[in-house]
């Protein structure tokens, strides 16, 4: 496998960058999910050779990129998927938005997972949508759904199920099982499930495979819409493009009915970092994925060093979500902030007393981040 350096560290202020650039420069900011790697290779040479051409008019989705994406779910999930089933958005966040406006209608009701990333909860609240938050437990160190609250909150104009899976913000990576269950669930219930899959190649306990719930049985798939991008795992969010795999025809007519009035295609630059990164970023992910894994280990150790706080176990994603209500303070956010580390606050994902810490950095930054930490809790 080449060697990548991961450690080598970008100047992102002055890039535009969200994440290091709302806060002063003497905070570490470890918030929003992107991460401070250099994209793969491939992926900047792709778009050197799109820059080289010179002209950047209207493009449709590249056939090869369907045919990539069918190929890639067989290879890796065993998922049997057709090319017209696959819908382009330029990221996840619209296709959440379009699954709340137009798979279910203004007197249906949805049921949400919290904590939950925060766009699965607005995408219901912009929409006008009623909803059951239905909590997530911690059961043998995993975020995991509590079925039984689940069955409670199902209502006869129950329409969707959003999902978010691997899990964010707990990183879980949900079994096979789990998965039929909540497939099964949706059945008897006549449910969408609306999947939010963006961390799927980020799994860092080897062993533990991701599971598209579309994948779980051809029922599941009639009745989902998945959502899955490369921007995360391959570094590239600014560029944007994702996609919906969702097999019913009446579902995907509903999904993009007015795509262009309310969502922009994915950019041309977008097409070509995908194609790049699935087509030829294997080593580079794996070599990521360690280095992540690393780091994981690393928040792991301190933060169970650290009084007042504790952290489930991460099994994906680059996101430690971290419970600070033994400190005992109304604010964790702030107080941390305070000390010079900025987090996502858990109220963001419905969980006040928590914290998101992103790990996604260079390990020099991270350790500073986290002996910041260490000295205030």
């Amino acid at each position: 496998m080449p060697a990548f350096d991961f450690d080598q560290a970008v100047a992102r202020r002055g890039s535009w960058s969200v994440r290091w650039e709302r806060y002063p420069a003497d905070v570490i900011p470890l918030w929003v999910a992107d991460t401070d790697f250099l994209a793969p290779p491939p992926v900047l040479a792709a778009m050197q050779r799109r820059l080289a051409h010179g002209i950047f008019g209207y493009n449709a989705p590249p056939a090869e990129l369907r045919d990539t994406v069918v190929e890639r779910m067989q290879r890796l999930y065993g998922w049997r998927i057709e090319p017209d089933w696959v819908a382009f958005v330029s990221g996840v966040v619209p296709g959440l938005h379009l699954a709340a406006r137009h798979l279910m209608g203004a007197d249906q009701h949805a049921l949400l997972p919290t904590p939950v990333y925060h766009h699965l909860t607005r995408s219901l609240v912009h929409a006008k949508r009623a909803y059951t938050e239905v909590p997530l437990v911690l059961a043998r160190g995993r975020w995991i759904w509590d079925e039984e609250f689940l069955a409670s909150a199902a209502r006869p104009n129950s329409r969707l199920l959003h999902l978010c899976n691997p899990q964010n913000p707990g990183g879980t990576i949900f079994t096979r099982e789990e998965l039929q269950r909540l497939a099964m669930f949706a059945q008897q219930h006549d449910l969408i499930i609306c999947s939010d899959e963006i961390h799927a190649d980020i799994l860092l306990d080897e062993g533990k495979p991701h599971v598209p719930i579309a994948s779980v049985s051809r029922e599941a798939s009639r009745r989902s819409v998945t959502l899955i991008s490369p921007n995360k795992a391959f570094g590239f969010p600014g560029a944007g493009c994702a996609f919906a795999i969702i097999e019913d025809a009446a579902l995907r007519q509903a999904f993009c009915i007015d795509h262009h009035a309310t969502v922009h295609d994915p950019s041309v630059f977008g097409y070509e970092a995908s194609l790049a990164a699935y087509r030829e970023c294997g080593d580079w992910l794996q070599a990521q994925l360690a280095y992540l894994r690393a780091n994981r280990d690393l928040v792991q150790r301190e933060v169970a060093a650290m009084p007042g706080l504790k952290m489930a176990h991460v099994e994906a994603t680059y996101l430690a979500w971290i419970d600070a209500s033994g400190l005992g303070i109304s604010d964790p956010y702030k107080y941390f902030l305070d000390r010079g580390v900025a987090l996502s606050p858990g109220a963001q994902f419905g969980a006040p007393g928590f914290v998101r810490l992103n790990f996604g950095t260079q390990r020099a930054l991270l350790e500073k981040a986290l002996q910041r930490m260490k000295k205030g809790a």
